[in-house]
Order: C-alpha cells, then sequence, then structure tokens
C-alpha cells in the first residue's frame, strides 16, 4: 500500500513540474528576450499550462491514412512511459517513520539501479524511432533515424563518464551511492569532467538544445511528431518534459549529494525523522529545478549544432573525453591504495 501511494505520489510530481516547467519555459525565454511572456490565463498566467492541455485535448485526432495505426498509438505511448519509469529507483529522500516501521522514500532500492535508468532510457528510443516511422511520412523518418542515432552516440559517452564515479563507489545501488556522498563528500568534487560529460550527453538524450536535430523545424518540418495531433502531440511534447525533470533528479543524485544539504549535518539539529525526510525531499527539488532553469537558459542562449558537428562532439570528443576521465580515476585510486 505504502509503494502504490509513493508511485501514485512520484507519477503526479512529475507530471505537475512537468506541466509548469512549460510554463516556466516561457516565462525565461521571455525575460531573456525582453518580453512579458504568457500573462492572460489567470494571474501571471499561471493557468496557461491548464489551457494548453485543455486546447490538446479537445484538438481534432487525426490519424493518416496511410499510417500503421497500432504502432502510431504505440510511438508517444512508450515515450511517456520510459520517461516516467526512470524515477522507480530514484531515493526521494531519507525514510520516514509511520507506526514504528520505516518507510523508504523510494519505489524500489535495486542493486542494479544505474543499469535500469540506462535500460529504461535506452527503450526511449524505440518511442521516437517508432513514432517517426509509424506516420509513413520521409521527414518524420528522417528525423527519427537522426534522434535514434543521436541518442545511440551520446548514450556511450553517457555510461563511460558513468563508470569512473561507479569505481569511486563500488555499487551501482543508487542509495549506496548517495551515502557514499554523505561520507565522502559530493562526486562533483572528484568527477567534475564526469558530470560535464554527463550532463551534455543529458542534453542530447532529452533532445534539447543545442541537440534538438531530431525535430530541426527548418530543415525537416516539425521533426519525428509532425503527422501527430491533439493529445498523442501532448504526449512526446510532455514526455521531454518529464525527461527533463529526471535528468535533473538522477544528476543530483549521482553528483551533487541526492537529497543532502551542503555544509551541515542535518542529523545534529534534532529534528524528527519526517521532518527531516521532508526537507531532504524540498532540497533534492530545488536542485532538479537549478537543473530545469540551466536547461531552458541554454535553450534560449545557443544555437543548434549541424548534424555533422553533433554527431563529431559524441563520437570524437566526448567518447576519447570520457575514456581519459575513466583511466585517470583509475589511475589515481590505485596511487591512493
Amino acid at each position: 500500500m505504502e509503494k502504490f501511494l509513493l508511485v501514485g505520489f512520484v507519477v503526479t510530481l512529475a507530471l505537475l513540474i512537468a506541466m509548469y516547467t512549460t510554463y516556466a519555459e516561457r516565462k525565461i525565454a521571455a525575460f531573456l528576450q525582453d518580453r512579458r511572456g504568457p500573462n492572460r490565463a489567470g494571474p501571471f498566467g499561471i493557468l496557461q499550462p491548464l489551457a494548453d492541455g485543455g486546447k490538446l485535448f479537445f484538438k481534432e485526432e487525426i490519424i493518416p491514412l496511410a499510417s500503421s495505426k497500432f504502432l502510431f498509438v504505440l510511438g508517444p505511448s512508450l515515450a511517456m512511459l520510459t520517461a516516467m519509469l526512470t524515477s522507480a529507483v530514484i531515493p526521494w529522500g531519507t525514510p520516514l517513520q509511520i507506526k514504528g516501521h520505516q518507510v523508504p522514500l523510494q519505489i524500489a532500492d535495486l542493486n542494479i539501479g544505474i543499469l535500469y535508468i540506462f535500460g529504461v532510457v535506452s527503450l526511449g528510443v524505440y518511442g521516437i524511432m517508432i513514432g517517426g516511422w509509424a506516420s509513413n511520412n520521409k521527414f518524420s523518418l528522417l528525423a527519427a533515424v537522426r534522434g535514434a542515432s543521436q541518442m545511440i552516440s551520446y548514450e556511450l559517452a553517457m555510461g563511460l563518464a558513468l563508470i569512473a564515479l561507479l569505481m569511486m563507489t563500488g555499487s551501482l545501488q543508487m542509495s549506496v551511492i548517495v551515502q557514499n556522498q554523505l561520507q565522502h563528500g559530493w562526486h562533483i568534487i572528484y568527477q567534475p569532467l564526469g558530470f560535464l560529460i554527463f550532463f551534455t550527453c543529458a542534453l542530447a538524450e532529452c533532445n534539447r538544445t543545442p541537440f534538438d536535430l531530431a525535430e530541426a523545424e527548418n530543415e525537416l518540418n516539425f521533426g519525428y511528431h509532425q503527422e501527430y495531433s491533439s493529445m498523442k502531440l501532448g504526449l512526446y511534447l510532455f514526455a521531454e518534459y518529464v525527461n527533463m525533470f529526471i535528468s535533473g533528479i538522477v544528476m543530483a543524485t549521482l553528483f551533487f549529494g541526492g537529497y543532502d544539504i551542503p555544509f551541515v549535518n542535518e542529523a545534529s539539529w534534532g529534528l524528527s525523522p519526517n521532518f527531516l525526510a521532508v526537507i531532504g525531499f524540498v532540497v533534492l527539488m530545488a536542485k532538479s529545478f537549478f537543473f530545469l532553469f540551466v536547461f531552458i537558459w541554454i535553450r534560449w542562449t545557443i544555437p543548434r549544432f549541424r548534424y555533422d558537428q553533433l554527431m563529431n562532439l559524441g563520437w570524437k570528443k566526448l567518447i576519447p573525453l570520457a575514456l581519459i576521465n575513466m583511466v585517470a580515476t583509475a589511475v589515481v585510486m590505485l596511487l591512493r591504495k
């Protein structure tokens, strides 16, 4: 029952934050471009995401006659499902104390937590590929091939960047990685290059500028979801924002101590375990919101690459850098021992 409630809470939270990240994106873009942004629906335009969602729900549903209908529906569903599944292994805070027993704020504390995340993220490629192919549109297919090859090439660098971190912690378990940071300091101190590689790859995984070549409207009309309308299009767009939020949470957990508050020992405050769990959860959210802001900031600051530059960066720059970082970490660890 506790796990069921936690799943419901995490899913609702991810959807709410994804919904209001669209509002934040438009407001931050407006601020950077010296204009107002959405300001009509509710005070300060705060109801704009609800208006957008209502519009998508009530728009006409169009499925192209020449499309593969089952796969056409499966594509956006798969994209949304894989975006949500990643959150299952995240430790959201210290355990709660309810009626004398501990309730961990983690849906599943798998001993292969990071491998699970990579496995689920890899499935996200199918959401894009199936949607692009099932549309029976050459522009959509070209965008899907771009998206798939981009995600595969950047996943390699992302995995190699994490191997160095795993050598330090000796575990794939997310809770152990957080505990290691509580004892020895945040991993960003020991792995700054690993974090930069991981962050760059996270941008590419989420199809965010400057890596949004899969939906480059000046070349491909609109990209892999060109033929989609109504809430099917909404699911694709929503999955991107859920992926951004979960990426922020994963980066905070792996490199920035997760729910840990920097420079203080919360245990010495003498507060109740439940209150400490809430504080830890709020701290984790704050770290994730910071990453969301950086994602949006980059989008409205940097122009997108050409496609050959994108692939060159992935294969010829990031993968060698990640390998160098991995070898350097191994050498330092051997010398220290």
